[in-house]
């Protein structure tokens, strides 16, 4: 057994690759772990988040490793990628805090007139009749996301599902509601 310490990391990325050493990816790991959660966390400031954004990078780089092809140094690769999956993690929560402020102005200046909320009501009810009628699995799934407000990847752990499967539903879930209320938001 080799001492994958001591192995440099092109070496370590050819048996990853090729031979599929699961000790070469924990030496990979081992060494990068901490240089990436830093170079996260800077940016971010939040432990969780950080952890979870290098979680999700090495997932990755264990998925693909068959695949993955590397043409720079290693670290700077790691660094590279943790750096961009921080900056998709800083795009989508300043695109939900954008939504936010927009949903808190639109209700700071909404007339709460009766027809208005005839209206609200009457949709509401129409919404939940036809999400009644969709099948358990995607019902399940739909509520789970817009009630719950879970991620897909919360939702595929919890029912124990691919995220691909969370998306299919949730996809199938809106075009089947869009199809349905189309006449009823026509009017």
């Amino acid at each position: 057994m080799r001492n994958h310490t001591e192995i440099s990391d092109s070496e370590l990325l050819n048996l990853l690759k090729q031979e599929e050493d699961t000790f070469a990816f924990e030496e990979i790991y081992n060494r990068y772990w901490d240089k990436l959660y830093g170079a996260a966390y800077k940016r971010i400031r939040s432990n969780e988040i950080a952890e979870e954004l290098v979680q999700d990078l090495f997932t990755d780089m264990w998925t693909r490793r068959k695949t993955l092809i590397i043409n720079t140094l290693l670290p700077i690769y790691l660094l590279t990628a943790i750096r961009y999956r921080v900056i998709n993690y800083m795009h989508k929560e300043m695109v939900k805090n954008s939504y936010e402020q927009k949903v808190i102005l639109t209700a700071n200046n909404f007339d709460n007139s009766t027809e208005e909320t005839v209206i609200a009501s009457d949709l509401n009810s129409q919404i939940q009749t036809q999400v009644e009628l969709l099948p358990i699995k995607c019902r399940e799934v739909f509520e789970l996301s817009r009630k719950e407000h879970k991620s897909n990847k919360e939702i595929a752990q919890c029912l124990g599902i691919s995220e691909k499967t969370v998306e299919n539903h949730i996809t199938r879930a809106l075009r089947q509601l869009r199809t349905c209320l189309n006449s009823f938001l026509f009017l």
